[in-house]
């Protein structure tokens, strides 16, 4: 994960959070994290909540499909180089209806890209972190996925990601 190590206090300097326009901050570390490729909220109706998204923003739905693996069904808003994710319980007793029940809608994860996804989790136990799934699982896109446990994010669920390799 990037390291963010302060040369010189940066707390009097007014300017836009762009580590690149910092001089008194230096990325560091040895991530193979890309970039943020979704935010994922969850919704009880998918197709509800997407005309907000559609209608109200104006942006494009890009398609619905059921992750039977996570029993869950999905649908991606292309938004910049990114996505936002709109996640519903694909059955009665999906995990995400426990979290629907005990948190209501709202973001449920943020999903990072990397290339090597059994080398990332890999470095992430060396370093002791807390993972959901110690092993890739079939996501969205026969993409392949591993969750981070919350507790060792600050309370953050965070998915990681790689997308299949094109042919």
């Amino acid at each position: 994960m990037p390291v963010l190590t302060p040369e010189r206090s940066c707390s009097k300097q007014n300017r836009p959070l762009n580590p690149n326009s910092y001089p008194c901050l230096q990325v560091g570390g040895d991530t193979m994290i890309k970039k943020i490729n979704h935010i994922a909220m969850a919704v009880k109706d998918l197709d509800q909540a997407a005309k907000f998204y559609q209608n109200t923003l104006g942006l494009p739905l890009s398609g619905i499909e059921v992750v039977a693996e996570q029993k869950t069904k999905v649908g991606f808003l292309k938004i910049g180089g990114s996505n936002i994710e709109l996640v519903q319980p694909a059955e009665p007793g999906s995990p995400l209806d426990k979290f629907l029940e005990t948190r209501g809608p709202g973001i449920h994860h943020i999903c990072l890209e990397v290339d090597d996804l059994e080398a990332e989790i890999k470095s992430l136990l060396d370093k002791g972190a807390v993972m959901i799934d110690q092993k890739p699982r079939l996501g969205a896109h026969h993409s392949k996925v591993a969750f981070i446990h919350p507790k060792s994010s600050n309370g953050i669920l965070i998915e990681l990601v790689e997308l299949p390799k094109e042919q």
